[in-house]
């Protein structure tokens, strides 16, 4: 019997169980996927212990916006994909009825596309969320260019990581930051051109200094929080672009005062737009191809071991990368 994760009440990790649950036949218009892996997002975290406005249906609420599988049914209508097509999951209308957080999901063909040929299942997993966020965010709403200096907050996250090397394969000049200094060499070595640890530097005066006074042309921020009108400090002056697109720090954030474009991005804003979607996916390819992307995975958790690795995301101390859970034995 196919087993999928719910829970029936808001929060800790321990609230997820894992149930038999019949795979159901798939609609017009839609895909059945034997899920092979899925990746754990902060959006998983908030929405399990309630921090999420996002509407929960418990009980029995599912969970998982990104994944990755091999289709085994098609619904009516559908075109363009044949059932043992590897296949990426680009968005989940709605995770909490149907997420991937199991060996099977049905959701609509137009939000998936065929896996990149010769990425593995785990490593496919870990790409779309962060790197379409990375790219939506640094290309598509901040028009990032060759020799532009971007400076990236959260740098060892997923989305990080991924922007770090999204800016080298347009040319631009990423600048990492982190709380750690600990982290540097790691994401030096991850195609960082510079690193600014907040834990003994001044984000303003290093971002300053690795840009010869000029300021950051574009900052990714991942985190929000008080700190957010200081950071928008280190752009430069009337022509830098303030990008942010994540909450790790749920407190209130003042908006910058500083004279320059502001933007919230929210992956949703292009992973629902078909030609959005070809053009992120053409991106990616390339990038993959070329050798300029590769996805980072921090570590692999079974099924079975999926109430540990939330246990491992709250921690807040793994390293590089995404946490992929695997329905079978890892590979």
């Amino acid at each position: 019997m196919p087993r999928v994760v719910v829970f029936d009440e808001i929060g800790g990790p321990e609230v997820l169980r894992i149930v038999d649950e019949p795979a159901g036949a798939p609609g017009p218009g839609e895909v059945r996927v034997n899920v092979e892996a899925f990746a754990i997002n902060r959006l998983d975290e908030l929405t399990r212990s309630g921090a999420s406005p996002m509407p929960i249906r418990l009980p029995h609420a599912r969970l998982g916006c990104e994944g990755t599988g091999v289709i085994e049914a098609l619904g009516e209508g559908v075109e363009g994909f044949a059932v043992g097509d590897a296949v990426v999951f680009t968005a989940v209308p709605d995770m909490t009825a149907n997420g991937t957080y199991g060996d099977h999901t049905v959701l609509p063909a137009t939000r998936i596309i065929k896996r990149p040929e010769g990425l593995s299942p785990i490593a496919s997993a870990a790409l779309w969320v962060a790197y379409s966020t990375a790219y939506g965010a640094l290309v598509e709403k901040a028009g990032m260019k060759p020799g532009d200096h971007v400076l990236i907050t959260a740098a060892s996250g997923a989305v990080g990581l991924a922007a770090i090397q999204i800016a080298n394969q347009v040319g631009a000049i990423p600048i990492a930051v982190t709380r750690q200094a600990a982290k540097r060499d790691e994401l030096l070595a991850a195609g960082a051109a510079a690193v600014v640890a907040t834990d003994t530097e001044d984000v303003v005066e290093a971002t300053r200094l690795h840009t010869g006074g000029a300021g950051a042309d574009i900052i990714l921020d991942s985190v929000m929080g008080p700190g957010l009108a200081h950071l928008a400090e280190a752009a430069k002056r009337f022509a830098g672009t303030l990008v942010t697109v994540g909450w790790l720090d749920p407190r209130p954030a003042p908006y910058p005062s500083a004279p320059i474009s502001t933007h919230r991005y929210m992956s949703f804003e292009h992973a629902l737009d078909p030609a959005a979607v070809r053009r992120i996916a053409a991106f990616l390819v390339a990038g993959l191809r070329s050798g300029a992307l590769s996805p980072t995975v921090d570590r692999v958790f079974t099924l079975d071991d999926v109430v540990d690795a939330h246990r491992y995301l709250e921690q807040g101390q793994q390293g590089l990368g995404k946490i992929v859970v695997t329905t079978g034995p890892a590979r």
